[in-house]
Order: C-alpha cells, then structure tokens, then sequence
C-alpha cells in the first residue's frame, strides 16, 4: 500500500499529516503509526494525524493524533498543522470547525498565522506542598515547574522523574518548565508520548500561560518563548476561577510531502 503524506510543522513541533476521509489508514496499527514517527526507520515526527470525515453535525473535519508511541491525546500545534493541511487540500483560507479527542475546536487565519480554539480551563492548580509547581488539564494533562533559569534544567533528568511520578498515574503528565521575565514566558517540554524534550508544545505553551496568568507575570494575550519558535495565547478569566475563549496563534509550515509504502 502506497500511502501519501506531508509534513508540517508549528514552531519546531513536527507532524506527518495522512489524508484519511475514505478511512482507509490501518488505525489499529500500532506498529506501524511508531515506525512512520520514528526517526531513523520512519518518517520522522513528534506525532501522526489523520484527517477524517466530520463526525459531528455542523464540523468539517475529525483530527485523530497519535503519539509517536501510538497513544492518543489533544495536541494543540498538531490541532493548527491540521488545520492548515485541512486548509491546504480545500485550497481556501476560511475558518473551519473541527474535533479532537476533547472535543470541538475552531481553527482560523490570522494572516499567515493560524489560531485554534482550545477547551474551558476550570482551574490553574497549585501542587500542595511545592509552590512552584502548578497542574492544568487543557486537553492534556501538564505540570508547570517555575526555575529561574530554564537553560540549566536536566530536562532529561528531572523530565521523566516528573512524568511518571506517581501522582500522575497511570497516564503520566507533560512536564514543562517554565519562567517569565517582563510578561513574556519562557518555557521548555519533556513530552509524554515522545518521551524526550520537544521544541514546543501547544497545549504546553497554553498552561504556560494561564499559570502565568494566575500568578499575576503575565496578562494576556501571553507571549510564549519555545526552543521551537514564539506563539500567543488569549484568554479570559472566569469570576471566581478559572479560563474561557482560550485561543492559541502562531506560525505552521508545511515541510514537505511524500509517499511511503506500508
């Protein structure tokens, strides 16, 4: 089977993106969604989506992503790769409504930019016991880890210690770590499901910000710093808790395509 495909990539966070609206990808190959992620027998990617027919009334696609070990989640710069692939095969700029393994988002340009919408946050958690540490779930689960200097943390060290920590059992947590100096955000990932540090993180980058947010460095729209590049988030505060009409913007670029056989 001949399988075509292109790459994209959001601030250094690479995608292999699979037209599969006639649903004719092998899904429950695992094996196989691990060796197209894998860098040095495959492809090469932080992650695989496939772009499918709308399973929702009033949507224009379904984005399924797989991790490069071939669990599933929400990812946020694989979300506005989808969409701007999703963009790229209609040959038209318009805003699209889509879902994800959360949910329903909307993607949109901003320019040359791509924006997504990402679900309600109820609440920024603050760990007991660690006061710089806080918790959010945005889609994917994430611990924000506060240093004062994010180019001295052992990522690979101290990344999958936290990862797997117990209080995060049995699906583990994105580990970020994270400062801000002048209400601008610095932020480095270890990744669940890549295993390894990622040059940038959407939904990483979005708890980035609302744990700024909360902590009084930063008001939105919060500009993010990743090894990967710079993105925006927008939100809103909630009375009494919490984030609404959260938004994430920033750059995607289509790297190349190609075709593999399977």
């Amino acid at each position: 089977m001949e399988l075509h495909f292109a790459k994209w990539h959001g601030t250094g966070n690479d995608f292999v993106l699979v037209d599969d609206r006639n649903g004719a990808f092998p899904a429950a190959d695992h094996a196989l969604i691990r060796r197209l992620c894998d860098r040095h027998f495959g492809i090469g990617s932080d992650g695989l989506i496939l772009l499918q027919m709308p399973k929702s009334a009033g949507t224009d696609f379904h984005m399924e992503f797989y991790n490069p070990d071939a669990s599933k989640s929400f990812c946020g710069n694989g979300s506005r790769c989808a969409f701007a692939f999703w963009s790229a095969l209609h040959g038209r700029m318009e805003s699209a409504r889509f879902t994800a393994i959360d949910g329903e988002h909307v993607g949109q340009w901003r320019d040359a930019l791509v924006a997504i919408s990402l679900r309600d946050v109820d609440a920024v958690t603050r760990v007991v016991g660690a006061d710089d540490v806080d918790f959010v779930h945005n889609g994917s689960p994430h611990e924000l880890v506060w240093v004062q200097d994010i180019s001295l943390v052992a990522i690979m060290e101290q990344g999958p210690k936290r990862r797997y920590a117990a209080e995060h059992a049995p699906g583990g947590t994105n580990v970020n770590f994270v400062y801000a100096v002048h209400g601008q955000v610095h932020m480095r990932t270890y990744e669940r499901g890549v295993e390894a540090e990622t040059l940038s993180c959407g939904t990483g980058v979005v708890a980035a910000a609302l744990s700024a947010m909360a902590r009084g460095v930063a008001k939105s729209p919060v500009a993010v710093s990743t090894p990967g590049g710079a993105l925006l988030v927008e939100a809103s505060v909630v009375e009494g808790g919490g984030y609404t009409t959260v938004v994430l913007v920033g750059p995607v670029q289509e790297v190349f395509k190609g075709t593999v056989t399977i």
